[in-house]
């Protein structure tokens, strides 16, 4: 299984997916528990969920699942929110704070270094090469990172989330306008709920990408899961028609950032 798959296009969006694979190598799932096997923590279908709506955008998707290692986390291991739960790099809980492996099995350093060349690097070196060629090409390039999560996750922040929580580090990963851009639609969306840098405020790629100044901008999307699933519990079934209204916005919103990159 290659580590990442581009789909590459002629407009400045790129799509970052690092969520959405679900391959685990063999080595590795022999070692998570039951609980492990289940992979709940995907981002289910983000990739078929933003497929097709702005044609010309390039998508980087990661195929591997994020217990292997989180491709939106710091690769030194640096906590993206001190003081707060959340998972690691190679993490050995899942979002609800429980075992994700056999007693005795969790990677240590040399291993989580391991995975970080095998799977992590090659995922970023692949954003990072398809970031400088749109720059290359339009002047800029627009990095709209792609999530999901279950809207109710106790370990993780309290009551349930918005449906759309737009990131970019307290405004410091992309021009206002394209902060603005987003939340103008997400905050006119009927029958949806929003949060600008609520609980999730961009991850690792947002602010590792993120520098507007050099022509390239980042914001991160973390879209609650009840939004486009049939139910946040397995099988994590696609919900046709929930997935459709909602994407319908966001097509509204790379269509929008799409014409806006040309004036940045």
């Amino acid at each position: 299984m290659k580590p990442v798959e581009v789909t590459r296009g002629d407009s400045p969006i790129v799509l970052g997916v690092p969520h959405s694979g679900t391959f685990v190598p063999n080595d590795i799932w022999t070692k998570l528990n039951d609980n492990g096997k289940l992979l709940a923590d995907t981002d289910w279908h983000v990739d078929k969920l933003y497929s097709g709506l702005l044609p010309g955008a390039t998508m980087v998707r990661a195929n591997f699942h994020r217990y292997v290692i989180d491709a939106n986390r710091d690769p030194e291991g640096v906590s993206l929110y001190p003081g707060q739960n959340t998972t690691t790099l190679c993490p050995t809980t899942d979002f609800d704070g429980l075992a994700i492996y056999h007693d005795g099995e969790e990677p240590d350093a040399k291993e989580i270094e391991s995975r970080r060349l095998v799977w992590h690097a090659p995922y970023h070196a692949a954003l990072e090469a398809e970031l400088s060629r749109v720059r290359e090409k339009h002047g800029v390039a627009l990095l709209y990172d792609c999530h999901s999560i279950r809207s109710v996750v106790p370990y993780l922040f309290d009551g349930t989330l918005p449906d759309f929580n737009t990131g970019t580090n307290n405004g410091t990963t992309c021009d206002k306008q394209v902060e603005t851009t987003v939340v103008d639609i997400t905050e006119a969306a009927e029958g949806f709920s929003s949060v600008l840098n609520g609980r999730f405020k961009g991850g690792w790629t947002t602010r590792h990408y993120g520098k507007p100044e050099t022509g390239v901008h980042a914001i991160q999307m973390e879209l609650a899961q009840s939004t486009h699933l049939q139910t946040q519990a397995p099988p994590f079934a696609y919900d046709e028609e929930k997935a459709a209204k909602l994407r319908g916005h966001l097509a509204d919103i790379l269509t929008a950032l799409d014409k806006l990159a040309a004036r940045l």
